[in-house]
């Protein structure tokens, strides 16, 4: 199957060469990214595609360092809402509706349902519920990348409140989530390159209840 194949060849990149990606091709892992499922299709993360080398390099020191930021062809900052409002929940079934040509009143119970459970979420609890979205589609990302043939690097080894401040995410009310760094393997400098894959064998990964 060719996905497996692909999620075979690729590794956590930790070395890139700097070589920029073809926009066709980082086009189409964004559009996999805006694809990808998420409950009641709220959709509520958003990401910033970055491939200013100046805004990577400041970006860095948040990262702790790390190489493949400024060594990437793209950077995305995956980042999701900090809070679900009913505000929030109606602009995107408005738009929904909106796009399918059915009236408002067709959703309204599942709207009202949405409302009742979120506002049962602490602010906290509804980051993370976002947060979990956002990571639904980071994985489509990984998928995406690999059937490309592109090298990717997820990351989660960064100072959070550094690039929410970096970025003003909060006054766009969003928090990061994740980064997400794309480009070529450089392989004579990448200590991870040459090692075995391991993964958990199967029978150990899965329980079957049959």
């Amino acid at each position: 199957m060719e996905l497996l194949n692909a999620l075979n060849w690729r590794y956590a990149t930790k070395r890139m060469t700097g070589e920029k990606l073809d926009d066709e091709t980082v086009n189409k892992i964004i559009e996999a990214i805006r694809l990808a499922p998420t409950s009641a299709g709220l959709q509520p993360y958003h990401v910033f595609v970055i491939s200013n080398p100046e805004i990577k390099a400041q970006l860095q020191p948040i990262a702790f360092g790390q190489p493949q930021i400024i060594e990437s062809s793209h950077l995305l900052v995956f980042t999701s809402w900090d809070k679900i409002t009913d505000e929030s929940i109606d602009k995107v079934y408005e738009t929904t509706n909106a796009q399918r040509g059915v009236p408002n009143e067709a959703t309204a119970d599942t709207v009202a349902g949405l409302k009742q459970l979120f506002s049962g979420f602490s602010e906290e609890e509804q980051y993370h519920h976002t947060a979990k979205q956002a990571h639904i589609g980071l994985g489509v990302a990984v998928a995406a990348a690999a059937l490309l043939g592109v090298d990717a690097t997820p990351m989660e080894g960064f100072s959070k409140e550094g690039v929410d401040e970096f970025l003003k995410l909060r006054e766009k009310g969003l928090r990061s989530v994740a980064l997400f760094a794309l480009g070529k393997r450089k392989i004579e400098n990448d200590w991870l390159y040459p090692l075995k894959k391991v993964r958990q064998p199967k029978e150990q990964f899965i329980t079957e209840i049959k």
